[in-house]
This record gives structure tokens, C-alpha cells and sequence, in this order.
């Protein structure tokens, strides 16, 4: 990021944060002032209860993403190149695509009970979506001119696969597992709320609420989901690019 990118996004988070400060000062938010939800969010870091819950909510959030983005990627890559199973499995995707992760809490305790068994099946089931159909997508919108190139030389099926379909589809299967890891954050944390549990982040937020309602609690125990979020999509981005620069310079995203 250069310097002006910088600059840019330094005022974009003082400026909430100064906003947020006066008005919780002046008594238009009734919550805790900005500076004590900061102060609370710096104190949590040295708190080992709270570093234990996080490891917990965080362990399974990557599990669920993992398994989401093998089974995904699998799955896409075997309905993008198949048309006739594309076709026969579209009405399944469609209808179960919508279901929202909290309403099948319900099931999901049935099956797996209210631990990390449970978070890591609703975060698998939410996070899957949206690389399963960039995978689709991706491998529908590949040059058939690469392929037919290819295929001119004598390759196979799977040869074609591998070495244009693959590759060309691999960006966007990227960004959708940059949209999967934040949806797996979210999916992970309302688990933990509305599905009860000993341990993780949202086990902290209950906690809080029921302990006297401590809301600089709940506010930094939330800022802190959110920079560890912006911490992995920053990541995520800057990996992509690396791995995938041919097409960053062919997209021009080269920040």
C-alpha cells in the first residue's frame, strides 16, 4: 500500500472513532466512550481467559474454512467441467444456498452436540457457497481458445484441466475464499451465541451480558473480531496477489 493508501485509511478509522467518542460522550449513544471501549480492547490482550476462548473460536473457524474450501473446490471443479452434472445438481444448489446458517443451529446440536463439532459443520455449510460458485463460474468462463489449443496438441481431459482451466479459474476461487473466511467469522461467532458452548468469543459476549450487561466488554470483545477479520483479508489479499500476479498486472490490482 503506498503512502496516500495509507493516509487514506488512517482518517477513515479515526474519523468513526472520533465520531463514535462524541457521541458517546454527549450522551446520544448510551454506550461506554470510544476510549474505554479501547482501553478494555488493549486489556482483553493480557487476559488469558480471553485468549483461550479466541484460540478456541479461531481453531475452528479455520477447520470449518479448510474443509469448506477443499470440499468446494472439488465439488466446483467437478460441476464447472461436467455440464450434465452441473445441470442435474443445479436445482439442489439453489434451493439449499439460501438456508441460513442460524436456522439450522438447531439441527446441527442434534447431530454433532453444542462444541466445536457443531461451529465447524455451520461454518463448513456457510462458508462453502461462495467458492463453490467461483469455482463454477471461473471454470465456465475459461478461453475455450487455451483449451482448443491445448487439445490441437494431443492433451487430454484432465491435461486441459490442469494446466488452462485450473490456473485461469485459481484468482477467483481465491476471492472467494477471502468471502468465506468473513462469512466464517460471523457464522462462528452467532453459533457460539445462540448455540450455547464452554468456550469461544461468543461464550465471552454471553458472559458479559448476563454478568451485568458490561457493554465496554461486549464493544471490545467485537472491535477485536473485527481486526482480527481485516487482519486475515489483508492477508489473504496480499497472498493472492503474490501467488496470482499475472493476473493482478492483467487486472491492473497491483496495490
Amino acid at each position: 500500500m503506498n503512502t496516500g493508501g495509507i493516509i487514506r485509511g488512517t482518517i477513515g478509522a479515526l474519523l468513526p472513532a472520533a465520531t463514535a467518542e462524541v457521541l458517546t460522550r454527549t450522551g446520544v449513544l448510551g454506550l461506554a466512550p470510544f476510549s474505554e471501549v479501547v482501553v478494555r480492547f488493549f486489556t482483553l490482550a493480557a487476559d488469558g481467559g480471553f485468549l483461550l476462548n479466541a484460540a478456541d473460536t479461531v481453531a475452528a473457524w479455520a477447520a470449518g474454512l479448510a474443509l469448506a474450501t477443499v470440499a468446494a473446490v472439488l465439488t466446483g471443479v467437478l460441476l464447472g467441467s461436467v455440464p450434465f452434472l452441473n445441470t442435474a445438481a443445479g436445482v439442489v444448489v439453489e434451493f439449499l444456498r439460501p438456508i441460513p446458517s442460524v436456522a439450522l443451529i438447531p439441527l446441527a446440536i442434534l447431530l454433532f452436540g453444542a462444541e466445536t463439532q457443531m461451529k465447524i459443520a455451520l461454518i463448513c455449510y456457510a462458508a462453502a457457497w461462495p467458492i463453490l460458485l467461483n469455482t463454477i463460474y471461473a471454470l465456465r468462463d475459461v478461453d475455450p481458445l487455451a483449451k482448443e489449443a491445448l487439445r490441437s496438441f494431443g492433451f487430454g481431459r484432465l491435461a486441459v484441466l490442469w494446466r488452462v482451466s485450473l490456473p485461469s479459474a485459481a484468482p477467483f476461487v481465491a476471492t472467494g475464499v477471502r468471502v468465506s473466511a468473513a462469512i466464517g467469522l460471523v457464522v462462528v461467532i452467532g453459533a457460539e451465541l445462540y448455540g450455547g458452548g464452554e468456550r469461544g468469543i461468543g461464550v465471552v459476549l454471553i458472559q458479559a451480558r448476563s454478568g451485568g450487561g458490561s457493554d465496554e466488554v461486549m464493544l471490545a470483545v467485537a472491535l477485536w473480531a473485527g481486526v482480527f477479520g481485516l487482519a486475515v483479508n489483508t492477508l489473504l489479499q496480499r497472498l493472492s496477489r503474490t501467488a496470482f500476479r499475472w493476473h493482478a498486472v492483467r487486472t491492473g490490482d497491483l496495490r
